[in-house]
């Protein structure tokens, strides 16, 4: 679905991403971690045309889309939930669902359906549709975010950091809708800090140092990886130097946690 060749990037005089080989299959969960400043938001954004690349390729279902705007990305099927959230505070629930059609232009009575679709997904939502988004709490902003982007019906859904600042509880809610969308069919870049939980449920993924893609593999390789375990799993030598049957134990818990949300 998603292919990236060769892809370098920056701003002004600093080249941030060196290189950057990368791909999204249709209904695939793929992490994307990193530490900060690693170029993982970097990388959202030129996918999302809110950057342009300087050197590489970019093709979307086997077509090029470097050239494209954002919103002729939309139209295209791709969505972004950026960093932060970024709904806007000052307007109702209901007004922000809007705003995520406005880029395809269409009929007012498909903006109702695509928003009591999106509702029916997030039924916290359709109880607050009316009130300010910015009373929400964090994880009902991050389920906002989420929805604004689903309005568009993306088939390639790019999440930039949706764990950020929410609690642990309201971090697996997330993860477990995330995997949701995937059974939907939607190809999903999951660019996150939290590398534990985004390999618990990713079928790949990318460890991005310093611009530059420094391991990939499936997400049960990468975290039975002692680098990754050491690194960014935030397990210390002493996990580090488990056997790879007790990390893949870890990995299976986790993964059944997750499961357990998504049956009920």
């Amino acid at each position: 679905m998603l292919e990236l060749k060769a892809l370098t990037a920056g701003y002004n005089d600093a080249t941030i991403l060196h290189g950057i080989d990368l791909s999204v299959a249709a209904g695939e969960i793929v992490a994307l971690i990193g530490a900060n400043g690693a170029g993982k938001s970097t990388l959202a954004k030129i996918i999302a045309g809110v950057l342009p690349p300087r050197q590489g390729e970019m093709r979307y279902e086997g077509k090029a889309i470097a050239h494209l705007s954002p919103r002729a990305r939309i139209a295209r099927g791709i969505s972004l939930v950026p960093e932060g959230r970024q709904i806007i505070a000052g307007l109702s629930v209901e007004e922000n669902l809007r705003l995520g059609a406005y880029p395809l232009e269409i009929e007012y009575g498909a903006v109702e359906q695509r928003i009591a679709a999106v509702c029916g997904q997030f039924p916290v939502l359709r109880e607050r549709l009316r009130g300010s988004a910015g009373n929400l709490s964090g994880g009902q902003q991050q389920m906002l975010a989420i929805a604004r982007a689903l309005m568009t019906e993306p088939r390639l859904l790019v999440l930039d950091e949706p764990s950020l600042g929410l609690s642990p509880t309201l971090v697996t809610e997330v993860f477990a809708l995330v995997q949701k969308l995937r059974m939907k069919g939607i190809g999903i870049l999951l660019s996150e800090q939290n590398a534990r939980m985004s390999l618990a449920i990713a079928d790949r993924g990318y460890v991005l140092e310093m611009g530059r893609v420094a391991l990939s593999g499936s997400g049960r390789e990468l975290a039975a990886n002692p680098a990754v375990v050491e690194r960014y799993l935030g397990m210390g030598h002493a996990a580090s130097a488990g056997t790879t049957a007790d990390r893949a134990t870890r990995h299976r818990q986790l993964v059944s946690g997750l499961g357990a949300i998504l049956r009920d």
